[in-house]
């Protein structure tokens, strides 16, 4: 054994620690950094993911005052690279990965192991560094949801460009039909709205929808329901001001659900971004047959709202052919159109038309 170390205790005075213990501190607090870097690499170049990388650098700032509470100097001081007899010691497995995402799943297991490790030897150096360790521990949970199993579908919402809107009352023709129509016309994302039907009939209409969005690969969403969204296997539910908060929904529909949140002004944007939807919808950009609200929150509201957050942002209120390149413009990543599309002689025409706009 080495000599003793001095450490920051709680109080910041000096404590006198085991340096065994500060070895185990400084190595895992380089596990856990390492695998962090991975993890953002990750979603910065195989989910091209701004959100998602800007929460892991986050974490690593949490880990360098986790160090600093520790005692920088100390833990260098203890570090005895020479001495480790677990350096050389690799199994097969660690040394293949099949894909990108085996990559990153295995940092997601160091990050966890290392951050319990910190939580647990922590203790016996600084009681606040084992508490930001635990609090990193429940981080690297939810943030493998996000890049793991949410990671691919976030990545093609990021994609789609115009959002559709399907309630039957509104289309002039058959809904499914319609439905189908704006899909040929481009439409990356529907999302299926009925406020009055019959939990059964809506379940079934929830399976057709997703009977055809998954043949052509576009995704499905479900209006306020995630209990309906999950048996259907739809892709996210998207949830209103007056409905389940993004936690809540989550839990119903899975960790493998996207959630979306509808926001009308720049208080319940700031709140909707703390509960971390996947997208947050903010609208109505202009004044909407299809849903009338005496508050018109504008491209001004999305403009600043696109300055607060990495999240993608999705316009909706109003959207036709002349106004979807200015609320792309504003910021958003997508527009969602509703009677505009469903409501047209020509649905196909008229999402393509919408397109065509946002792709100037």
């Amino acid at each position: 054994m080495g000599a003793a170390v001095n450490a920051a205790g709680a109080n910041g005075q000096a404590n006198v620690v085991d340096p065994a213990v500060m070895r185990i501190l400084d190595a895992n607090l380089n596990r856990a950094r390492e695998a962090l870097r991975v993890i953002e690499e990750y979603a910065r170049f195989v989910l091209d993911d701004a959100d998602a990388a800007e929460r892991v650098k986050s974490c690593r700032h949490d880990l360098r005052e986790m160090a600093e509470a520790a005692g920088t100097q100390a833990l260098l001081t203890a570090r005895d690279i020479g001495g480790d007899v677990g350096r050389d010691v690799k199994t097969a497995a660690e040394l293949q990965r099949g894909s990108a995402e085996d990559v990153v799943r295995a940092a997601f297991a160091r990050l966890s192991e290392a951050a319990r490790v910190l939580g647990e030897y922590g203790k016996l150096v600084s009681p606040p560094a084992a508490a930001a360790a635990e609090r990193l521990r429940y981080q690297s949970y939810e943030l493998e949801q996000r890049a793991v199993l949410r990671g691919s579908l976030r990545a093609k919402f990021r994609a789609v460009r115009l959002y559709v809107i399907v309630t039957e009352a509104l289309c002039r023709g058959d809904w499914l039909e319609t439905a189908e129509a704006v899909i040929r016309g481009g439409a990356g994302c529907i999302q299926l709205r009925e406020k009055e039907l019959p939990d059964a009939e809506l379940l079934r209409r929830a399976r057709q929808l997703r009977e055809l969005t998954a043949r052509h690969g576009v995704l499905l969403f479900i209006n306020d329901r995630p209990d309906i969204a999950k048996l259907a296997r739809a892709d996210g539910v998207h949830v209103g001001q007056d409905d389940l908060a993004v936690r809540e929904a989550r839990r119903i529909a899975g960790g493998n659900v996207l959630v979306g949140k509808s926001t009308h002004t720049l208080e319940q944007f700031a709140a909707a971004a703390a509960e971390e939807p996947d997208y947050i919808a903010v609208g109505p950009m202009f004044p909407s047959p299809a849903k009338p609200q005496d508050h018109i929150a504008g491209p001004q509201t999305l403009a600043e709202a696109a300055k607060r957050t990495q999240i993608p942002l999705v316009g909706i209120g109003g959207i036709t052919p002349a106004n979807a390149a200015a609320i792309i413009q504003a910021g958003a990543s997508c527009v969602c159109a509703c009677s505009a599309v469903i409501g047209a002689d020509d649905p196909e025409a008229a999402a393509r038309s919408i397109i065509r706009s946002v792709e100037a």
